[in-house]
């Protein structure tokens, strides 16, 4: 009999002598374990499955991970947090849609994993422009109740501390530094190594280094030497305050999910959520918004015999709701011109 044979035939007569409480307890033999990879597929899967959320790749985003939707988990004692990443179609609703995102994406989680979702933060990281050929569909009204909250199917929730999630922020600064260095050091390995061949005798070009410090060893004071001095000097604090120059936000905070914020807004997106319901009001031609860390500045471009004062008021009316959603509201500054 061949060894899986042996190891069956073993295995049986293993079974025949078991104790028959053993059998009837029900016990439970081996565990199952779901890879972190799957759970972040189930949930990027499940935003898809929202209306308004695209799939966006491109370049090497295939190579890299960097497609979208795409989602980061962390997982522990039977609960994960999710940091979810979704393109978005343009025109659209950021808080209705975030929401909706949040609810599949929770269900879809509790349903398949049986895991209980600690934690959810939706990011909209990109806007993408409709096909031409397909009519857009107008904002959905934020509209909110009770019965929209998912609840969790697999039982209570444990008991576990708040986490406030990872703020989204800019490449640091010194990332162009870094590289430059980078590509200093790997030219000073090549001269090295070119070094090392031709004293080992291997390459008969002429020595690098050898003559470089011969003639920095023949080198006497020159007018030239202090400008370059300081200018060296200059470079070298430009880089420290670089490498120290703290990350800038990306995104804007909405208090929509708690006390801490876990859904977030590019600037340009809420400016195009502004100029978007500016332009659908009457007497409103063209409406542009710039969104920075003080305020948010509208320029209206009116219709004439529109009176100023009703127009900024309607503007108003229908913007500042809008900005409220954010955790830190900026002020609205409204500018009207006639044609």
């Amino acid at each position: 009999m061949d060894e899986s044979g042996t190891a069956a035939g073993t295995g049986a007569e293993a079974a025949s002598h078991a104790d028959p409480a053993d059998a009837d307890s029900g016990a439970l033999r081996g565990t199952l374990t779901i890879k972190d990879r799957a759970i972040e597929r189930i949930a990027a899967n499940a935003a898809l499955q929202v209306p308004g959320v695209v799939r966006q790749s491109g370049g090497l985003s295939l190579l890299t991970g960097r497609e979208l939707p795409r989602a980061d988990i962390t997982a522990a004692a039977g609960a994960v947090a999710v940091n979810l990443f979704v393109a978005a179609e343009w025109p659209y609703d950021a808080a209705a849609l975030t929401r909706r995102v949040h609810d599949v994406v929770e269900r879809h989680l509790n349903d398949y994993t049986g895991t209980t979702v600690h934690e959810l933060n939706v990011v909209v990281v990109s806007t993408a422009q409709p096909p031409e050929d397909e009519p857009a569909d107008p904002p959905v009204p934020v509209e909110y109740h009770e019965s929209d909250i998912v609840a969790a199917r697999s039982g209570p929730r444990t008991d576990l501390s708040l986490v406030a999630p990872l703020v989204p922020l800019a490449y640091p600064a010194a990332a162009p530094v870094a590289a430059l260095i980078a590509l200093g050091a790997l030219g000073v390995a090549f001269v090295a190594a070119r070094e090392l061949l031709i004293v080992r005798g291997a390459y008969g070009g002429a020595p690098w280094l050898r003559n470089s410090f011969e003639w920095f060893g023949r080198l006497h004071w020159e007018p030239w030497i202090a400008p370059v001095a300081v200018l060296l000097v200059v470079v070298g604090v430009v880089a420290i305050v670089v490498a120290l120059k703290p990350r800038k936000r990306t995104h804007l905070p909405l208090c929509l999910s708690g006390p801490v914020p876990t859904v977030w807004m590019r600037r340009t997106d809420v400016a195009r959520m502004c100029s978007a319901r500016a332009s659908a009001l009457p007497g409103v031609l063209t409406a542009r918004t710039v969104v920075d860390r003080r305020r948010a500045l509208l320029r209206v471009l009116a219709e004439n015999g529109t009176s100023a004062t009703d127009l900024v008021d309607t503007l108003r009316a229908e913007l500042e709701p809008q900005l409220a959603l954010l955790a830190d509201p900026v002020p609205l500054v409204v500018k009207v011109r006639y044609r």
